[in-house]
């Protein structure tokens, strides 16, 4: 057998060794991934669980882990020298199997003591330093002769030295003393950091199946990325990955696509809820403008002036809000795309503050990469010219560039809380997912807390709710809206980078047009219509003002279902009778279906745009979308047209 496993553990590793390839060959979805919120931030996670004192048998580390709610205790640097380990090899599996059966070895001899007394430190003395000496000597840290004779109470160079190898090792800040978080790592008993290992076999046989001389490995709970070639880390970089409710998911795919400036497009959940009021006080035009803005008449329509639309009556689904490149664009200078089946993508950010904490599960499940530039120049490899001079100058510009990767590097997003480092040392990091113990290998953990049918990861993607999509999209936003004059010179400097993570916005990722049913009910609110084929769930995004639904049902078209994706969305802090009532599909009619037989064509990208409707000529919004007196019927026209939902 591979690496001497046998038996069950053996069967484990294979079938999880299976799941990699059932991820290479699920098709491409669309998710959303967005924005973290402070409430719900790693930091929160951490203080929940240490009130609570977790002391069950699943496999978990420490979790007041060292940075958490402060600095950075690792950087990003090219190495290139072979002093680092990867965080994945062809060798990780066998080198786990070895440390598992060393750790066995420990337990099953009776463990480590814990180690008590803080702020040790090199010329410390006492019983305190000799458990100190002996617990680092049982793990492999402190050779014997350091905890007999007349240096077995003494804090000596090599407990120092000692020291500083298990803080690296453990994601803490490298002192070389005995601080409070070190004390707390150094007492996480022997059966857990046994049960850790085992939990992170099967994924280091699985991540590292086909791996190839270069790769990129994303380790999530690490919050790091590695650029591997010829068995050499050349990069690490501090990275940005999904928060505890917004879990990265784990893919192994290869990387297609480096876009230079990309555009960002707005959810319609950003737009209602932060720019429409911005451009109601403020003015359409200037705002947007401000903000770098282009609106146009649903994706893939003819842009549109903004100020000749009523924004207090208008449906913002009917519109498509396009960032475009330079200034504080979402995804700064570059995104990296690859295929996968839940959304991520790697991209850069405008504002760099993040990358200096050090707990960073900020993100929705994208991945932002700190000095993008580096990366870039790895990836790319010299591919069409494109050097570290290039990337610098599209950086400084707004230049748009696709450029897809020939050969592209393996990616492997992995979730590893435990892996080999030199000399038989074991790196350990905090769960934060709670998946170890699970089962997990790759594929979509759900949040914390959560369960579908009894496990705690799905592999394939699950559809976000509406409410998930307007609360991901109200942190941060407004630091749209800071006026600096240094924001284009810190752009060009690769410096102050915007915390912002968008999903799929690129145009060809975006839904196409859908009709929605309308609700009189309740104003500025619409129901999704339900899909004629299918049973599909029903969702309330938005209800229609009562005086815009007659409007709104002449303007419906069929929708093509050969193309038309069935909608799924949830309906949050709605009464469950009123839902009921609104989910009640609808019946067509003899000119429906007589419309149906007519071809139409409904695309994210290539949807021809429905000829537009013109207001009579006194009828113009002013700066503030206003409309004159007699010239609602216009406004609610506009508010029957065709709308999309993200989902």
């Amino acid at each position: 057998m591979a690496f001497g496993l046998k038996g069950s553990r053996w069967k484990s590793v294979r079938a999880a060794s299976l799941v990699v390839a059932l991820a290479l060959v699920m098709p491409s979805l669309t998710v959303n991934p967005a924005q973290a919120e402070n409430d719900d931030s790693a930091w929160s996670f951490f203080k929940k669980r240490k009130k609570a004192g977790d002391d069950g048998a699943r496999a978990t580390t420490n979790f007041a882990h060292s940075g958490v709610g402060g600095k950075a205790v690792t950087t990003t640097e090219i190495i290139n020298d072979g002093s680092v380990a990867p965080f994945l090899s062809e060798g990780s599996a066998a080198a786990l199997q070895a440390a598992e059966i060393r750790y066995a070895d420990i337990v099953n001899t009776g463990g480590w003591e814990s180690v008590s007394g803080g702020n040790l430190k090199k010329g410390s003395t006492g019983r305190a330093v000799a458990r100190l000496n002996q617990r680092l000597f049982i793990e492999g840290y402190l050779r014997q002769e350091a905890t007999e004779g007349e240096y077995a109470e003494v804090f000596t160079s090599a407990t120092k030295d000692s020291v500083e190898r298990f803080q690296r090792n453990h994601g803490l800040a490298v002192t070389g003393s005995v601080d409070t978080a070190t004390l707390r790592e150094l007492n996480v008993p022997a059966k857990k950091r046994l049960a850790t290992i085992r939990a992170n076999m099967p994924r280091a046989l699985a991540y590292a199946e086909g791996l190839g001389s270069r790769y990129v490995v994303v380790n999530v709970p690490a919050m790091q990325i590695d650029t591997v070639g010829g068995g050499k880390v050349y990069s690490r970089h501090n990275a940005i990955v999904g928060r505890p409710s917004r879990p990265t998911p784990v893919v192994a795919t290869n990387i297609a696509t480096v876009r230079f400036n990309p555009y960002w497009n707005a959810p319609p959940s950003i737009v209602e809820r932060d720019i429409l009021p911005k451009m109601r006080s403020g003015g359409a035009s200037r705002i947007l403008n401000d903000m770098n803005i282009k609106v146009f008449d649903g994706v893939g329509g003819p842009e549109i002036n903004p100020n000749r639309v009523n924004w207090r009556r208008a449906v913002v689904d009917n519109y498509h809000f396009r960032q475009e490149p330079g200034g504080a664009n979402a995804m700064a200078t570059a995104k990296i795309e690859f295929n996968s089946p839940f959304g991520i993508y790697l991209h850069d950010t405008p504002e760099r503050n993040l990358f200096n904490t050090g707990q960073r599960f900020y993100s929705s499940g994208c991945v932002r990469v700190e000095k993008v530039e580096i990366f870039l120049d790895w990836i790319l490899n010299g591919q069409d010219g494109i050097d570290s001079a290039r990337i610098a100058g599209l950086a400084e510009s707004v230049e748009r560039l696709d450029v897809p990767v020939v050969e592209g590097p393996q990616l492997r997003v992995v979730y590893l809380t435990a892996w080999p480092g030199k000399n038989g040392e074991v790196n350990f990091r905090p769960d934060i997912y709670e998946l170890d113990g699970s089962g997990f290998v790759l594929g979509q953990p759900l949040p914390v807390g959560e369960t579908m049918d009894g496990e705690r990861f799905v592999l394939k993607p699950v559809p976000r709710s509406m409410a998930a999509l307007e609360d991901d999209g109200a942190v941060g936003f407004f630091s749209f809206f800071r006026r600096s004059d240094e924001s284009e010179s810190k752009r060009k400097s690769f410096s102050s980078r915007f915390d912002f993570e968008r999903p799929d916005d690129e145009e060809k990722n975006l839904k196409p047009k859908v009709k929605l049913k309308k609700d009189a009910k309740k104003p500025e609110k619409l129901a999704a219509k339900k899909p004629d084929k299918e049973n599909e769930k029903t969702v309330i995004k938005k209800k229609a003002k009562p005086e815009t639904v007659a409007a709104a049902k002449a303007t419906e078209k069929p929708v093509d279902k050969k193309k038309a994706k069935p909608l799924e969305v949830t309906v949050t802090k709605a009464d469950p009778k009123a839902v009921e009532k609104k989910a009640v599909k609808k019946e067509p009619d003899a000119a429906v279906e007589a419309k149906k037989k007519e071809p139409v064509a409904v695309a994210a990208n290539k949807a021809e745009p429905a000829p537009a409707k013109k207001a009579p000529a006194n009828c113009v919004a002013d700066d503030y979308g206003q409309w004159p007196d007699g010239c609602e019927a216009f406004a609610k026209v506009k508010a029957g047209d065709e709308v999309s939902i993200d989902n």
